[in-house]
């Protein structure tokens, strides 16, 4: 509207009263507000628009006819209340518009009482059942108990569904401060229990930063439902705010997609969704629309969906030729060794059993750390590049290797030219890289019991404990050595990572960053039983703490008893940390008991190395950071700087001992890991 608009006449029109039931509500108090303005009332959900001028008070639906604008924040001009988004202009009393306009906001009974203005307003309606609602029903059949995300102008719709179902008990909702912080978390809880968790953002920048996480979930193979909210579809593609191809983005990180619309069985596309993700071990995602969250969905019409009949058991046994082929092997070896991986988690007592019949040394990879815990007989720590000497001693003396839920990254170093039996589920896996001698498609678990059962037992021979303890005996004195290492510009790691193994109970839950700390985490660290996660495959700096929150998410009541009231204790160094490091706001919300070590050299150390051994100069490594005890203690969690050994021990344990966050900042020398 233009500044022309003729001058209203005051209405003679009163609003009329509400048909059917309706109630009396206070707007405010008489003199709070002045002649010629206007503000926003919230009556219950109703969101209006007071007004207030020589005629009288109005109430009118704090939105503009013409797309939405907030009445309510608009001003009072030549009589008329103007629009704040696109200057239309609307009677104050009425919301009757200028000639020739006809569309008009609706309009509120006012009358003026003693105590205040008061609104008749129609009762409030039975919250409807949307397709937010069926989706909601649907993946919490699925077994998601948790999301993470944040909640925004083109989710609403969901977001409600989201919050009827926390209300019913279905599920928690954990607002984060930066998405990609929903997304690890998410990550996280499925690479710890192999269940599903969600993230869910809007469109556009908000379901974009959704999609590093994802790509740690798709490439460390955990299942992971990823809902995004977009845009209206009626501008979708038009170049509308917030408009982007979430299909075409989310195309190469998700193994199923879809877009729900208005007619839709969203039911089954959720179904898919959650199964994809579970069945596959992948991203699974869902486009929103913004006005399809809201399309009313009886529950007769469109029931939700559930997983009942639609997966089978996956414990699959390995074929009689390859069973046959891998005992050959190995019953002509006298030196086996088995390596296990991350794939290898869900069977790993049957692996431990078997290397005990066979008196086989046991080495992880670095995603497979504390798989088998350190003090055990045939253990031999972590094998390659993040790993003991012990562990590459006993591959190099072997005579053939035995795998198990292993990629065979460069990083590990498997020598590729001694015969090798690959256990995996993935057929794809099976000599993804090399041929091996016998490729043994199967159930880790399932396979070890039938190796168990085909190879002659000779675990009391005793001879590989015998060498596993001689090994560990030469690398503790190293380790001891290099806790004597002091340059006079912080503690090293080794000292760290000694400390952490003798207080870290047994039973936590351990996610650990990209960075030097964490090589040193794979020599130093001795597993007694703890659970480590990392970013393996990806590599993604900033992974550990909001691990830690998706992990202390499964330690509440879900998925699982085995995962119940275990301690969280997250391990980064201060470039991983900053990355996300408002999430401790999150934590301290949300009362997360979750125990941060974090190894402070002042600078991206990894790189730093990398660049003195490619030769060159070190540059831009640096880091200027705050006291993080400090402003650990600003977010409302526990903070605790350590700049000597003699206060290591202590401030762990108070830290541990802590009932919510807590940060213990260890100033390290960037040389000493």
């Amino acid at each position: 509207m233009s500044d022309t608009s003729p001058d209203p006449t005051p209405s003679s029109v009163v609003p009329a009263l509400p048909s059917g039931k309706f109630a009396w509500h206070r707007l405010l108090g008489v003199d709070e507000l002045d002649v010629g303005r206007v503000t926003t009332v919230t009556v219950g959900h109703e969101s209006l628009c007071v007004t207030r001028t020589e005629a009288g008070f109005g109430c009118l639906a704090n939105a503009c006819p013409h797309q939405g604008g907030p009445l309510g924040e608009g001003s009072i001009e030549g009589g008329w209340l103007r629009c704040p988004w696109h200057g239309y202009d609307y009677s104050p009393l009425d919301g009757t518009p200028p000639p020739p306009f006809d569309d008009a906001p609706p309009a509120f009974r006012t009358e003026i009482r003693p105590d205040g203005v008061y609104v008749a307003l129609p009762a409030t309606a039975e919250r409807p059942r949307t397709v937010s609602d069926q989706l909601v029903e649907t993946m919490t059949a699925w077994g998601v108990a948790w999301v993470f995300g944040m909640v925004g102008h083109s989710n609403l719709g969901f977001a409600d569904a989201l919050r009827a179902a926390e209300v019913r008990g279905d599920l928690q909702f954990i607002g984060v401060r930066h998405e990609g912080a929903a997304a690890f978390a998410a990550t996280a809880y499925g690479k710890l229990t192999g269940d599903l968790a969600a993230c869910f953002a809007i469109a556009g920048p908000g379901s974009t930063n959704l999609l590093t996480g994802l790509y740690d979930a798709k490439m460390d193979r955990a299942p992971v439902l990823a809902l995004s909210g977009q845009v209206p579809s009626s501008v979708r593609g038009r170049g509308a705010f917030q408009d982007t191809d979430l299909s075409a983005a989310f195309a190469d990180v998700s193994r199923y997609s879809a877009t729900v619309q208005a007619g839709s069985n969203a039911a089954e596309l959720m179904n898919l969704a959650c199964k994809t993700a579970l069945v596959e071990r992948d991203v699974a995602h869902l486009v929103l629309p913004d006005e399809v969250q809201v399309v009313p969905a009886p529950a007769a019409e469109r029931p939700a969906g559930s997983p009942q009949g639609r997966t089978g058991d996956r414990g699959v046994s390995p074929a009689v030729g390859a069973l046959e082929a891998a005992a050959e092997v190995l019953s002509g070896s006298t030196r086996p060794m088995i390596i296990v991986g991350h794939g290898a988690r869900s069977g790993i007592s049957d692996i431990v059993a078997l290397a005990e019949a066979i008196d086989a040394p046991v080495a992880t990879t670095f995603k497979g750390k504390g798989l088998i815990a350190d003090q055990h007989r045939l253990a031999c720590g972590v094998l390659g590049r993040s790993g003991t000497p012990i562990a590459s001693w006993f591959m190099n003396e072997s005579d053939a290797l035995l795998t198990f839920g292993v990629s065979f990254a460069n990083h590990t170093g498997i020598a590729s030219y001694k015969p090798i039996v690959q256990v995996d589920f993935d057929p794809m896996a099976l000599g993804r890289f090399h041929a091996v001698t016998v490729p043994m498609l199967a159930d880790v678990g399932v396979a070890a019991r039938a190796l168990a059962g085909a190879l002659p037992s000779r675990g009391n021979a005793g001879t590989s404990a015998a060498e596993v303890a001689a090994r560990w005996d030469i690398w503790r004195a190293e380790k001891q050595r290099r806790r004597a290492d002091d340059r006079g510009s912080g503690m090293n790691a080794a000292e760290v990572f000694e400390a952490l193994s003798r207080l870290v109970p047994a039973d936590a839950v351990m996610p650990v960053d990209v960075g030097n700390h964490a090589y040193s985490f794979g020599r130093y660290f001795e597993p007694c039983g703890q659970t480590v996660l990392m970013s393996g495959y990806l590599g993604s700096i900033g992974f550990a703490f909001p691990a830690a929150m998706g992990c202390w998410a499964a330690t509440q009541h879900a998925p699982g008893p085995q995962w119940a009231g275990r301690p969280v204790v997250s391990v980064s160094g201060d470039g991983g940390f900053g990355q996300y490091a408002m999430e401790l706001t999150t934590a301290v919300k949300y009362g997360m008991d979750i125990t941060h070590v974090l190894l402070n050299n002042g600078e991206l150390g990894k790189i730093s190395k990398e660049q003195r051994a490619a030769e060159f100069d070190v540059w831009q490594t640096s880091l200027h950071n705050p006291g993080f005890a400090e402003f650990a203690e600003l977010c409302g969690a526990m903070g605790r700087q350590v700049t000597a050994s003699n206060a290591l021990d202590t401030s762990l344990r108070d830290a541990l001992a802590h009932p919510g966050p807590a940060l213990v900042e260890v100033m390290t020398d960037p040389l000493l890991i």
